[in-house]
Order: structure tokens, then sequence, then C-alpha cells
């Protein structure tokens, strides 16, 4: 046991960070979940192989010893929404990071609460926005249960609803002129056209 001011690792580099092709993939992800760093990636990854190995090994045990241990595993994934209930180790080991970062409350939250960006969910989030049931939880990484996904709801008294409601009602506002613009500019032009084919005929 270490000393508990210094926790042990919890992620893993990848083995190629200078990869041209692992770096864009990475920050695709970065911009697709609202990651703060590569870190919290990593450690998607990390967590990600840590299952896999246990599936592995699963599958390497005796039928008698795996028919005890496999609904463990199972039942565990399937709490977090990973899995499904009918769910089997190659399904396991088909997982990858995205399917692990979508479980994050950062995540459902851009989803469930309908902010426009990942990183204003995240802000809401750690500026304790965000209750789950009658707690507030600011942890952006905090893997959402099945169960829970359900009772997440704006704290009674967050603003952010109201200023959500008042961009959605501004957002059809600023589009409909410019349509109406642009439609009004081709009849216009359709219009001219053949009124001077005809006077210069007459001519």
């Amino acid at each position: 046991m270490g000393d508990p001011k210094y926790p042990r690792r919890v992620w893993r580099k990848p083995k190629r960070p200078l990869n041209y092709e692992l770096k864009m993939e990475e920050l695709k992800t970065l911009g697709t979940f609202g990651l703060r760093t590569k870190r919290e990636l990593w450690k998607a990854h990390t967590e990600l192989s840590r299952v896999r190995h246990q599936a592995r090994s699963l599958l390497a045990l005796r039928q008698e010893i795996r028919e005890e241990k496999e609904p463990i595993l199972m039942k565990s994934l399937a709490r977090i929404g990973l899995v499904s209930s009918d769910a089997t180790l190659d399904d396991v080991l088909n997982l990858n990071a995205n399917d692990l970062l979508s479980r994050r409350l950062q995540t459902i939250v851009t989803k469930k609460l309908g902010f426009k960006t990942p990183y204003q969910a995240r802000q809401a989030v750690i500026h304790g926005h965000i209750m789950i049931g009658e707690r507030k939880v600011d942890i952006p990484s905090y893997t959402v249960t099945v169960e829970e996904e359900n009772n997440i709801h704006f704290s009674p008294e967050s603003k952010i609803p109201e200023m959500l409601e008042k961009t959605k009602s501004k957002e059809p506002v600023l589009e409909t002129p410019v349509e109406e613009t642009v439609e009004t500019a081709v009849e216009e032009t359709a219009v001219e056209e053949p009124i001077k084919d005809e006077s210069s005929s007459t001519e």
C-alpha cells in the first residue's frame, strides 16, 4: 500500500504518442466529447483495457468457473449501460473508448438537457447546476448508471434553462429574414431578365 497523498496512476500513455494519425484521432475525440486534456482520454483507454483483460481471462477459464464469475462482470457493465443484459463476452471485447466516454455525465447532460456543445455542459456540471436525484454532482467524468440517467436535471436555483430557452427562441428569428431576402432576390432577378429581352426585341 502506497502513500494516500500519491495515489497510483490510473492511466497509461499510448506506445507511439507521436503518431500523426493517432494524434488527429485523439484531437477529434477530445472535441467530440469535450474533454479537457488527453489524460481523460487515456484514462478511458486504460479502463477499457482492464475490462477487456478481464473478459479474455474469463474466456480462458474452465466452463464451471466461467459460469460463476462471468455474470459478475456482465452485471457491472450492464449497470453502467456499456452492454445489454443479454450480452456476451464477445460484446465486451468489441467495446471501444467512445462507448465508455458516452456514459460520462458531461456527455449525457449535453444530449439530455439541450446544450449546444459539450463544453457548455462541462461548465454547467463544474459550477453545480446539475443534479442526479437529490444530490449535486460536479464531476464531468462521473460514470452515470442506467438507473440514474432518468434522474438528471437542473438544480432549482439554476438559471441555465431560461438562458437555453431564450437562445432557442432567438434562433428562428435570425434565420427567416436571411432566407426571405435570398428568395426575393432570386425572384427579382428572374423577373428582370425577361423584361430586358422584350425591350431589346422591340428596338
